[in-house]
């Protein structure tokens, strides 16, 4: 049946997938708009956009008023802050104000956008929703996300919010160009000369958006959920988009040390220039721990199915390239 619902970052990457699968199975949608083209975006899709600040709980209160279940999307993911004091705001601060603005809507369901790297596993291992944190962090982006979590759960509660988190791991798919997205981008265009042999757990974007919809309906309060749809080291992923598109660039396998001694020194020059370095220590580090995610709880227990990868990746490079983020000619489009 569908229902009234509340969106916070609708307008962003898997904030916009979850309001388009809300919209196409007949929710009524109100998405937190921060700008005109947020604004825009969200109507284009059929949501209602409503203004409000994501960190004020008594403005975020009324207009999820009659809401059956919020999804807090809004966060912000990216490496090499000169000052992360955003990251903290944002991903912390928000995911506070948003539960206890849900307490005083009296919403029945709050669904908390939370990431596969607050499970904090060690290196070389294949982690899920039980496994235990190393004790630290390999960034500032891991920690605000592993605190906002955490705050999240508590908040709830001590406030008699219902709340179920959903970790995605790196979410891939048309409208992805940041982010591990860049290292494919790069092999398409020919630039990618070194790289760092690691393994990565990857999500297709709708089916990311579909987990959100499943954990509405069939989560547990107070649990969380990994989802994760294939793990494939870089040098896998690089072999697959040469069988999809006929690209063969030859790269080097930089050791993990030396990586990190790049990275330090990219750092270094950055701040020296007063500039937000491209890469640093913590995207390294990240890069060199490597993740390996089992997100087979959500299948047994969301209802979750999860797209072949080479169906993903398929519609991205065709997405990639359709936007001008690839620019070599390939030899062929995947179909």
């Amino acid at each position: 049946m569908p229902q009234d619902v509340f969106v916070t970052g609708g307008s962003g990457l898997v904030g916009g997938a979850v309001v388009r699968a809300l919209v196409a199975r007949g929710d009524r949608v109100r998405a937190l708009a921060r700008s005109d083209a947020a604004a825009d975006a969200l109507t284009a899709a059929g949501a209602t956009p409503v203004r409000g600040d994501l960190l004020d709980p008594a403005d975020l209160a009324p207009q999820m008023d009659g809401a059956a279940v919020v999804y807090h999307v809004a966060g912000l993911n990216a490496f090499c802050w000169r000052d992360p004091s955003p990251l903290y705001r944002v991903n912390v601060d928000g995911a506070r104000a948003v539960v206890r603005a849900a307490a005083r809507a009296d919403v029945g369901r709050v669904v908390h956008t939370s990431s596969a790297a607050t499970i904090g596993e060690r290196s070389g291992t294949v982690a899920d929703e039980r496994s235990p944190h190393r004790g630290w962090f390999l960034s500032h982006y891991e920690r605000s996300k592993h605190a906002a979590e955490r705050l999240a759960l508590a908040e709830a509660a001590d406030r008699g919010v219902d709340l179920v988190c959903v970790n995605p791991s790196s979410v891939q798919g048309p409208g992805r160009a940041g982010g591990t997205t860049k290292l494919l981008t790069a092999y398409l265009d020919g630039r990618l000369r070194a790289l760092v042999d690691t393994r990565l757990s990857l999500i297709d974007v709708d089916d990311c958006a579909r987990a959100h919809l499943c954990a509405a309906d069939h989560g547990a309060s107070g649990e969380r959920y990994l989802i994760s749809g294939a793990t494939i080291t870089v040098r896998e992923g690089l072999a697959l988009l040469a069988d999809l598109t006929g690209a063969d660039h030859r790269t080097v396998a930089l050791p993990g040390a030396l990586a990190v001694v790049a990275g330090a020194l990219a750092e270094g020059l950055g701040r020296l220039r007063g500039s937000t370095p491209s890469v640093c220590r913590e995207m390294v580090r990240t890069l060199v721990h490597g993740h390996h995610y089992d997100g087979s709880r959500a299948e047994r227990e969301l209802g979750l199915s999860y797209t072949p990868l080479e169906d993903t990746l398929a519609r991205l490079v065709r997405w990639l390239v359709d936007a001008g983020h690839v620019t070599a000619p390939l030899p062929r489009l995947p179909g």
